[in-house]
């Protein structure tokens, strides 16, 4: 039996650290790109996310109180849709979701590091920053996963630090009354053209993360009643910081500063209200706390491979189940699959900026994820048809706001210039899982 070791505020602090991220540091400008500089549209978008993520959560808790399985979502799509989409979905979390995301961010880390060490900052030196920021952090988690685990939760206290500052000082020395009032003039035109609806890509990668927070039910007490609860407040938690933190970053830099200069506006910002040994601590925050994100998946992605390995849901399963026992039983061949795979992404992601491709890799991801997330949203209407589910609210209402949500978000993917050779990858890379299922069934647990 599980032991349930965690209350209300401890479910919501925990939802919460596990999506606040790198994401909003190195996606603000990519959202008033796609917004055309205008701020307040930039805020509407961010307004829809947060509502679509939120009936998203809520409608998976529905699964996630309805079993102790650990594994999040290939779990649920194990138990409550079929073993084969199950192994579908936990290919695309393997082979794409989590190793794109992983070097992704491992690649910002590089962003930042050159801006606080002063070295060049350029394509290749940010890529090599990143191979060896996940060289250092996979050996850290397979030498120590204890060591792994205390870095997780130091980091998710820094990562709050340059959050929160910028967002407070540029709010009360920012001019946000004449970048509010120049963006009320402009709202109709920049909402016209419909290019502000690929915003919702970057946005959703900000939010991303959620969906692994319901893989800690079976350790929440009263979890029935605490994780719908937690699952609605850490998204306005989460959405708060992130319009705070967007709104000032905005009016204290200006949003063309942002425009022209990217990644690099946070050390403007940082540099404007502290100087620049102020500027250089927050900058090692933001680095702090990126680092966390990526130490992050790792922590969880090594298991990944492990995991599919155990049911024989993968080639190789019987090298990818085995534990390291000097290692205190880390499945070590897993680990170095998955570091394997990751660098692949990195070079994939290297390749897609090289030639000036807008937005990364992992944005598509995300995007096909959310259609994993319809068919476990379909899953809870038919729990609730077949009276599983009593509340018409919580069987219905909420997973239908959470397709209409999720295709929302989906709709910004598609305009991504990737998203075509991506989506076939992605569907690929299921369609082999599925097609190993039907060729292997009699073997997968």
């Amino acid at each position: 039996m599980n032991k349930r070791n965690y209350g209300l505020i401890t479910a919501i602090t925990m939802i919460t650290g596990i999506v606040i991220g790198s994401g909003i540091f190195f996606k603000s400008d990519d959202v008033l790109t796609y917004t055309n500089g205008n701020v307040l549209l930039g805020v509407f978008v961010f307004l829809v996310a947060a509502i679509a993520i939120i009936f998203g959560c809520l409608a998976i808790s529905q699964l996630a109180t309805r079993t102790d399985k650990p594994g999040g979502l290939v779990a649920y799509a194990e138990e409550f849709v079929g073993i084969g989409v199950s192994t579908s979905f936990g290919w695309f979390q393997t082979f794409l979701y989590l190793p794109s995301i992983a070097a992704v961010v491992a690649w910002v880390t590089g962003i930042y590091v050159t801006q606080l060490l002063g070295i060049e900052g350029n394509l290749e030196n940010w890529t090599l920053i990143g191979i060896i920021t996940l060289t250092v952090l996979f050996i850290m988690n397979i030498l120590s996963a204890k060591l792994g685990g205390y870095f997780q939760n130091a980091s998710m206290l820094i990562k709050l630090i340059p959050l929160l500052l910028i967002a407070i000082a540029g709010l009360i020395f920012g001019e946000s009354g004449t970048v509010i009032s120049n963006d009320v003039k402009t709202m109709g035109e920049a909402a016209s053209s419909f290019g502000w609806v690929a915003a919702f890509a970057p946005i959703a990668f900000s939010f991303d993360g959620w969906i692994v927070s319901t893989s800690i039910c079976n350790e929440i007490k009263n979890s029935k009643r605490n994780l719908p609860i937690a699952l609605t407040i850490s998204p306005l938690i989460i959405l708060v910081a992130y319009v705070a933190y967007y709104v000032g970053m905005s009016t204290m830099v200006g949003p063309e500063t942002i425009l022209e200069q990217k990644d690099a506006s946070a050390f403007t910002a940082a540099t404007m209200l502290f100087g620049n040994i102020g500027a250089k601590i927050i900058l090692a925050f933001v680095v702090v706390s990126i680092l966390g994100t990526v130490n992050g998946l790792v922590l969880g992605y090594i298991r990944m491979p492990y995991s599919l390995a155990l049911r024989n849901m993968i080639p190789g399963s019987k090298i990818l189940a085995k534990e390291e026992k000097k290692l205190a039983g880390m499945p070590l061949n897993s680990a170095i699959f998955a570091y394997v795979i990751t660098l692949i992404w990195m070079f994939v992601h290297y390749i897609s900026q090289k030639i000036g491709m807008r937005g990364d890799v992992s944005e598509i991801a995300i995007g096909v994820s959310y259609l994993n997330y319809i068919v476990l949203y379909i899953a809870v209407i038919r729990l609730a048809k077949i009276g599983e589910i009593t509340n018409k609210i919580k069987g219905y209402f909420v997973p239908i706001l959470a397709i209409a949500g999720s295709l929302v978000i989906i709709s910004g993917s598609i305009s991504h210039p990737l998203f075509i050779y991506y989506f076939v990858t992605c569907a690929a890379i299921m369609g082999f899982g599925f097609l190993y299922y039907q060729m292997n069934k009699n073997n997968i647990l």
